[in-house]
């Protein structure tokens, strides 16, 4: 997935996704290719299409662009677009789908409240480290 944006000034941007496993991420990049924000994410190896969403930032440098907000968006709509049920970790998706939850459900998609097990899986996958995935 790969998507061309726009941020508030106007300029364009990407949002890719980048499958490294065990992590995955969604980049945000600028026109000049360099990355500039993430949302760092773990596949559920126990539930087929659960992804736990659990750490988002933005190079400071770039703030006040609404950068964040349309990264949200984006792992959102890609999640719609693949049926993958979305589970919050990170405060800022949190926060999102608290706020905007129900249009989100009404729209299709679907997420579920944070176990105690996401929390530890993800914290395992992290200290595993990323490796390329080879196989697409």
């Amino acid at each position: 997935m790969t998507q061309q944006l726009h941020d508030n000034t106007g300029a364009p941007v990407t949002v890719r996704l980048e499958r490294v496993l065990p992590i995955g991420t969604y980049a945000v990049r600028l026109a000049d290719g360099s990355s500039v924000g993430r949302a760092d994410f773990v596949d559920s190896p126990e539930v087929e299409g659960e992804r736990i969403l659990f750490h988002t930032e933005v190079a400071p440098e770039v703030g006040g662009r609404g950068l964040a907000g349309l990264l949200v968006r984006e792992v959102l709509a890609d999640s719609l677009r693949t049926g993958t049920t979305v589970v919050p970790v990170c405060p800022l998706f949190a926060a999102h789908l608290k706020e905007h939850g129900d249009e989100y459900v009404a729209d299709g998609g679907r997420f579920r409240k944070p176990r105690p097990a996401d929390l530890a899986l993800v914290t395992s996958m992290a200290l595993k480290g990323p490796r390329a995935l080879t196989d697409s």
